[in-house]
């Protein structure tokens, strides 16, 4: 009986899955987004990420999706952020695609805006669909304080998304997949918490998926019909009174006509950080697959593939994702621990080791720190050293802080450079 299972998982995980634009994958697991906060000068990808995702590429993923890369130079989700706008040189990113895709892998750059999630000693602007500030409790004042965008921001930032996508197809990559969870910029005007407007981008949940409808519709204009492009969806928000899963639903019902090829189902926000395993409604809570009953019932009627990430680490709860009807398993902190894990899956083996895990009762300060915990490892990969799960989350966290301080000082001296060349195509 164990052996036809693993034959059968064999046969299912390691299967092709063909994408509308005529894109097929090589298997059923991707190397998730992570925010890798890696970029060298310049907010340009360097040889720690080029070495990074050599290092995925050669571990057995049939798709390797980048960490958010901004589509706006004076709007970063924090300091070390990659910037691919018109006016960054495309070099180092053709050396990161070419990294990702040794092997025959295929290499997907998540474009993104953060909107409101901008931390408020960052440089640049805070933006949102209203002025509706992160509630963090006693951490809030670590965010900036939004301003409502206008209609013409809204359409510039539109403009900047396929902007990035266009110059990510001539890097080199395979598609790109834009970024609506999490609580950045797009999910926030899914969000009716957070949206409040009363113009044509806001109120009804058409009027909220708006922007990102236009995204997609200025992505795929941008780039070739052969070029991939995907969209991450929360599933939920898992606030009350938020983006829930019926909304979802009808959602990636709007975005299908558009020639979308996947969506991958997420959770959370900062103020709910359910992509961690830390709702802020606990019922939602699982040890494994975060979202999987969701997604569950998400498949029953989406007419486009879907990928789910969140708490996937064994086999046996990889091949429970797909027999629920999700097309693709993503995967994050499993693959920064075990960067092979895929082709020991493929030989019948697991994991030996997972993360110290963070028991903090605050909810924001432990999500911080298990991003952290995630984040070092990636920095231990991109080096050639090897994972260290058994780091404390408190020394991460310091040592990630002390990073990041760094990351500001040069970000704050690059930035008005940057918008010194500014075009009249890159207002702020």
């Amino acid at each position: 009986m164990e052996i036809e299972r693993g034959t059968r998982m064999a046969s299912e995980l390691f299967s092709p899955l063909s994408l509308r634009s005529g894109q097929v994958l090589g298997n059923r697991i991707a190397k998730a987004a992570m925010e890798e906060n890696l970029a060298g000068d310049g907010q340009l990808p360097d040889r720690r990420l080029t070495a990074l995702y050599r290092r995925w590429a050669a571990g057995g993923a049939g798709l390797l999706i980048t960490g958010n890369v901004m589509v706006h130079a004076a709007a970063l989700t924090g300091p070390g952020g990659v910037v691919l706008d018109d006016a960054a040189p495309l070099e180092p990113f053709a050396e990161w695609a070419k990294a990702g895709k040794a092997g025959g892998v295929a290499m997907w750059m998540q474009i993104n805006h953060p909107g409101r999630q901008v931390q408020a000693d960052m440089p640049g602007v805070v933006w949102g669909p209203s002025d509706v500030g992160v509630d963090l409790g006693r951490h809030s004042s670590r965010f900036g304080r939004p301003v409502a965008m206008t209609p013409a921001q809204i359409e510039a930032t539109v403009a900047r998304f396929a902007v990035t996508a266009q110059r990510a197809e001539q890097a080199g990559f395979d598609g790109v997949e834009v970024h609506a969870a999490h609580g950045y910029l797009l999910s926030q005007f899914l969000s009716p918490l957070v949206n409040r407007r009363t113009d044509a981008w806001g109120g009804s949940l058409e009027n909220r998926a708006r922007m990102l409808l236009e995204v997609v519709r200025a992505v795929r204009a941008a780039v070739s019909p052969a070029f991939a492009v995907a969209v991450k969806l929360n599933s939920a928000d898992f606030q009350r009174g938020g983006f829930d899963a019926d909304d979802a639903r009808r959602v990636i019902a709007l975005l299908e006509p558009l020639g979308i090829d996947l969506i991958e189902l997420s959770g959370g926000s900062y103020e709910s950080p359910a992509m961690t395993g830390r709702p802020a409604d606990t019922r939602t809570r699982a040890r494994e697959a975060y979202f999987l009953d969701l997604a569950t019932d998400l498949a029953k009627t989406s007419p486009l593939p879907l990928m789910l990430t969140g708490g996937i680490t064994r086999r046996d709860t990889a091949l429970r994702v797909l027999d629920s009807g999700v097309a693709l398993i993503g995967m994050g902190t499993a693959l920064a621990v075990t960067p092979d894990l895929p082709d020991r899956w493929r030989h019948g083996r697991e994991a030996e080791r997972q993360l110290r895990p963070v028991t903090w009762s605050d909810k924001a300060l432990a999500s911080s720190a298990s991003m952290a915990q995630v984040r070092h490892q990636m920095r231990r990969l991109a080096r050639g050293s090897a994972p260290r799960p058994a780091i404390h989350p408190a020394y991460a966290l310091l040592s990630e802080e002390r990073r990041r301080r760094r990351a500001l000082r040069r970000y704050r001296a690059w930035l008005p450079a940057s918008l010194g060349t500014a075009t009249a195509s890159r207002p702020l």
